[in-house]
């Protein structure tokens, strides 16, 4: 049997019906990055962009982001989101290319038959292009890299931690 449960017999795409699964507890954080010029995170810090607070935006951005997955993610199933938190590390000092960045974490729960790696991935992609979005008119050279899943826990494959190994945990 084929390792991808998203296609029928047919080979034709379909949703996995998960409703033989056991609800387990789910969590899962993944991570991101947006790089900017050292005046543009400056500006965010300081409070003069004027779109207004962008860290404030983009957390609420990366959490209705997280609600809305299946509405973006084709074969993700609705689920009821217990809770999702959001967090921003700015990096000030500037790397070899001379770009600061802001490190973005999300962390996604529930309780159901299946994960929420996605919500999470989701949560971090739109918090990045809200922050893209409210920055563009000062820097517009700014690039959103390497959205990963960092770790996730429940369910019948256990738990796994990016960098731990490259299999899950039991």
């Amino acid at each position: 049997m084929s390792e991808l449960t998203h296609f029928n017999e047919s080979g034709r795409a379909r949703m996995v019906d998960v409703s033989a699964k056991s609800s387990t507890e789910r969590v899962a954080t993944a991570q991101g990055y947006i790089r900017l010029q050292p005046h543009t995170l400056a500006k965010i810090q300081q409070g003069k962009i004027a779109k207004g607070d962008v860290l404030a935006v983009a957390q609420v951005a990366g959490i209705m982001g997280a609600k809305r997955t299946p509405d973006l993610i084709p074969m993700c199933h609705p689920i009821l989101l217990a809770g999702v938190d959001i967090g921003f590390q700015e990096n000030v000092h500037p790397d070899s290319q001379g770009l600061c960045s802001i490190t973005i974490t999300a962390t996604a729960k529930t309780t159901g038959p299946t994960g929420v790696e996605m919500e999470a991935m989701t949560a971090v992609s739109v918090a990045a292009l809200t922050i893209y979005d409210m920055c563009k008119a000062v820097d517009k050279d700014m690039s959103i890299t390497d959205v990963s899943l960092m770790a996730k826990s429940g369910g019948k494959s256990g738990t796994y931690i990016r960098g731990e190994s490259d299999k899950f945990v039991t």
